[in-house]
């Protein structure tokens, strides 16, 4: 069984950020496969995703503000869908957009590391809508039954607390919140 880790941004500050966290804490980060919006059919994802030999699998996605289910949550979709795979967390990143797409949450974290329970936006600020985040790569989330759906900021930015110079210490401590909660260190 294939265990994946759901990014929802796959610009290039979070694949940075993704690719400097997994040399780090373990796992493998599916980089080359992402771009703003996906372009990578879920098929290949699945391919890809079952020839790798390392544990866990950070899959970065990406609808690039394209409304409804959009590249990356169709990834996502087939990803759950696979008998061979198992998603065993998501991070859900917020956006800008407050009119198009949301899920619910477990938790979020924010630009200054705390883990709190309501959403963030975009900078990785408290918002208080509840238990929810906007994002354009999120709908597909709350659809599905996926544990450990953690909300957060921009991944790599969130006013320079993010930077991959730093170690993107935020993006960091919400993955290994997913595998300590996995049983996963």
């Amino acid at each position: 069984m294939k265990r994946v880790i759901i990014i929802t941004d796959a610009d290039e500050y979070a694949r940075k950020s993704v690719i400097t966290i997994s040399k780090e804490i373990g796992g493998y980060c599916l980089a080359d496969f992402a771009s703003n919006p996906t372009e990578i059919e879920p098929n290949d994802f699945i391919q890809r995703i079952l020839s790798i030999n390392e544990d866990p699998i950070y899959v970065l996605v990406d609808d690039a503000g394209i409304q409804g289910i959009g590249p990356g949550e169709k990834v996502i979709q087939a990803l759950f869908d696979h008998p061979d795979i198992v998603i065993i967390g998501a991070l859900a990143v917020a956006s800008h957009t407050r009119h198009s797409e949301w899920t619910r949450i477990d938790l979020a974290i924010t630009q200054d590391g705390e883990f709190v329970g309501t959403g963030v936006d975009k900078e990785g600020v408290i918002e208080l809508e509840g238990q929810r985040i906007n994002g354009d790569t999120v709908y597909i989330l709350d659809q599905l039954p996926i544990p450990n759906v953690i909300a957060i900021g921009d991944i790599g930015k969130m006013h320079g607390k993010d930077d991959v110079k730093k170690g993107s210490p935020i993006t960091k401590k919400a993955l290994k919140f997913i595998l300590e909660r996995e049983g996963i260190t």
